[in-house]
């Protein structure tokens, strides 16, 4: 019975993931972005002057992934490339005017989703998900680094976790 619940809560947080991210690809392309850009803008506000690839770290993505979602991000004015004074062959990445901006204005969106998903969610039961969920993803880290490595995606087949 106890894996069968298991099992179920697995197969059940794989499925609202995947449509979370459906339906934020969708809210976000209502304001001229994408999920994956607006995942990099936010990170950015956080922590201006990331190099791209402790950003590429951070965010869990292939180094080259990342280059092309910022190329484009640049191309829209919403982020700069600046050489790295501590070492010539890196650039840190800070927001534009016009980036901040964008990012600020997805907050509410991001707020508007929240309240659509959790509509009528006791936030007792929010702050007992929440709890399981950090749990839950603190324990598949644990799981992961522990793994051997014969068990670890490859490098160029790792997908990007946003």
């Amino acid at each position: 019975m106890a894996s069968d619940l298991k099992r179920q809560f697995v197969a059940q947080l794989i499925e609202s993931s995947r449509l979370l991210r459906n339906y934020i690809e969708h809210r976000a392309k209502s304001r001229g972005t994408t999920r994956a850009q607006w995942i990099v803008l936010f990170r950015l506000r956080e922590q201006e002057g990331l190099s791209q690839v402790d950003l590429a770290d951070v965010l869990e993505l292939q180094p080259i992934s990342l280059v092309r979602l910022l190329d484009r991000l640049v191309e829209h004015g919403l982020l700069e490339r600046r050489a790295d004074p501590r070492d010539r062959r890196a650039n840190q990445l800070f927001l534009t005017t016009a980036g901040r901006q964008l990012v600020d204005d997805l907050d509410s969106l991001r707020d508007a989703i929240a309240c659509d998903v959790l509509q009528d969610v006791p936030a007792e039961a929010i702050r007992t998900s929440l709890d399981t969920l950090v749990a839950v993803k603190n324990r598949i880290k644990d799981t992961a680094q522990s793994a051997p490595e014969s068990e670890h995606p490859r490098p160029g087949r790792q997908r990007r976790k946003v």
